[in-house]
This record gives C-alpha cells, sequence and structure tokens, in this order.
C-alpha cells in the first residue's frame, strides 16, 4: 500500500483522464485494461475473475475494502479526494477505483454454439445504452451478447458502471464483417428478429413460438435504428405496440421489454 500526493505520479498512469472519452477507448483496449469503479464493480469484477493491475482509494474507503486489499495481488494507492481528482479529471464520489486486466473475448462461433436466445447490438455507440443493454440481458435470462464492429466498449467505465457490473456476468463478442456474419447466426439455427417500430412489423406478442425457441434479437442505435442491410438480413421484423402516439422506446427499455417477451414465451 501506498500513500500518493502528485497526480503526475506515473504509477497512477492507469487512471489518467478518466473523462476523455477518445483518449480512454484507444488507451484500455490497446493496453489491456479497464477500470472498475465503485465497491460493488470492483467485488463484482474479481468475482467474475478479472485480475487486477492495482486500486487507488480515498481513505475514507480503506475498511470497507480491506478483505480486498488484502486478498489483492496488486499495489494499491492512497490518496485524499483532491488526488483523485487530479488524476482521473472529475470527482470520484465512490472514492474507489481498480484498474483491472481484460480477458480474452471468446470467439462468436462458441457462443453461438452454447446459447439459445442473444442480443445482437449493432453501432450502439453510446455506452451508458451499452451497459443498460447488457444489465437488462443479465438480469432477463439472454445467454450472450454480440456487437457489431463499431459498438461501444462493454467495459468502458461508464457502461460497467451503469451496468452494476453485469457486463462481467454476461458473456460478449465482437461479430465481424459486418453484417455479413449475421449469416453465422442464422447457420447455428437462430432465428433472427429484427426490432423496429416500423407498423407495418409484426407485433412481439404475436411472433410464432417455434420462431423463439432459439432467436437472436437485432437492436440498433437510438436515432437512426438498425441499418437496411441489418434488416434485410434478418428472418422476421418485429415491434412492442406502443400507445398514446408514442412511436418508439429508449433502445435500453426496448431491448429490456423485448428480452422479457422471448424468454418468458
Amino acid at each position: 500500500m501506498y500513500e500518493v500526493a502528485d497526480p503526475a505520479d506515473p504509477r497512477l498512469a492507469d487512471y489518467v483522464a478518466l473523462t476523455d472519452v477518445e483518449l480512454r477507448r484507444r488507451k484500455e483496449p490497446a493496453e489491456g485494461l479497464f477500470i472498475a469503479e465503485g465497491e460493488k464493480v470492483i467485488r463484482r469484477a474479481l468475482a467474475a475473475g478479472y485480475p487486477m493491475r492495482s486500486m487507488l482509494l480515498s481513505p475514507r474507503w480503506l475498511d470497507a475494502m480491506r478483505d480486498v486489499i488484502e486478498a489483492a495481488d496488486a499495489s494499491v494507492y492512497v490518496g485524499g479526494e483532491a488526488l483523485l481528482e487530479g488524476v482521473t479529471g472529475y470527482r470520484v464520489h465512490r472514492g474507489a477505483l481498480a484498474a483491472m486486466a481484460r480477458k480474452p473475448l471468446p470467439p462468436p462461433g462458441e457462443l453461438l454454439a452454447t446459447g439459445r436466445r442473444l442480443a445482437i447490438l449493432e453501432d450502439l455507440v453510446d455506452s451508458t445504452n451499452v451497459g443498460v443493454v447488457f444489465r437488462g440481458a443479465a438480469a432477463l435470462g439472454i445467454d450472450a451478447v454480440l456487437l457489431s464492429p463499431r459498438c461501444a466498449d462493454p467495459l468502458y467505465r461508464r457502461a460497467v458502471k451503469v451496468s452494476m457490473g453485469a457486463v462481467f456476468t454476461i458473456p460478449y463478442a465482437r461479430l465481424e464483417p459486418w453484417p455479413a456474419a449475421l449469416a453465422e447466426a442464422r447457420a447455428a439455427g437462430y432465428t433472427l428478429l429484427a426490432l423496429t417500430p416500423d407498423e407495418r412489423a409484426v407485433p412481439l406478442h404475436q411472433v410464432p413460438s417455434a420462431a423463439l425457441e432459439r432467436c437472436a434479437l437485432l437492436l440498433g442505435a437510438e436515432g437512426p435504428g438498425l441499418s437496411p442491410r441489418a434488416l434485410e438480413a434478418a428472418d422476421l421484423r418485429v415491434r412492442i405496440p406502443m400507445a398514446r402516439g408514442v412511436d418508439s422506446l429508449n433502445v435500453g427499455a426496448a431491448a429490456a421489454v423485448a428480452f422479457y417477451a422471448v424468454t418468458t414465451r
């Protein structure tokens, strides 16, 4: 355990400029790390088998994290809240950060072979939305998540935080080339269901039960939704019926409704 007072201390390089999204998107995957923020998220990352590189704590979190500190095979740096803010670029309300090592992603074929119900995300570049979708997928019985190449990193700090660590509990992989690789899901026996607000689409509650036995829900980004090529690749276009003139839901809310609909049927 080391006390630190200088935000420029090179030992804290993993935590520098956490609010610089573009920097972190380049740095973290390239260096094989991600940042877990808050006691619950850190504990869930460790429980999921992610190795700890180091931990950065404010003094008030020492007692709460004592067992983690004693078990950690990693350096623990302790500094005041001003130090944490100087390093990270924002006020760290939870006072506990950990730099964790990533694990290799499984090949998509491995997830396709073992699952029954999947979520496939196309170009969700907003980390918050990715975190919300992962939390819903984990909670509502989706077996795995497949991501198009442009989707935001599920292990980016904001996505991890919003998901409350659910990104650690559900397997995921990158599906490429996009969207040609959707054929791999169909070849594995999945019915591809494209979620769209188009009124010509089949309401979710009217989808034949046979189509839900082994299915993959395709979800697009806020605003544009699924691309024409992804829609064309689907077996069936489905929608959530709306009331009061509302045309669509946030992708996180739509995902949760769709996950519940397909897993409970």
